[in-house]
């Protein structure tokens, strides 16, 4: 069954855009990641459709949730989410 919702940090873990799930938390705790334009905690949940912003270092990945999986094997991983936008930012 589709989870309609899932914790920001298990979702950045799962897709692997964060590899892990103690670095996803850092991340969002740090206020670098965006739910539609909201800031958001590990804790925040997502859903499909939602937009992620997500600050890496020098760099900023929007990506669309398109679907919420409890596990993934690698090569579907990233059909979890669309890439929107990756950019680079001088600080």
């Amino acid at each position: 069954m589709e989870n309609t919702t899932m914790r920001l940090d298990k979702f950045l873990k799962v897709s692997r855009l964060i590899k892990r799930r103690t670095l996803a938390k850092e991340v969002a705790d740090q206020g670098r990641i965006e739910i539609n334009g909201v800031q958001a905690k590990a804790s925040s949940n997502v859903k499909t459709g939602d937009e992620l912003t997500i600050r890496f270092g020098q760099k900023v990945v929007k990506v669309k949730v398109e679907n919420l999986r409890e596990s993934t094997k690698k090569e579907d991983a990233a059909g979890m989410y669309t890439m929107i936008s990756e950019t680079r930012v001088n600080e």
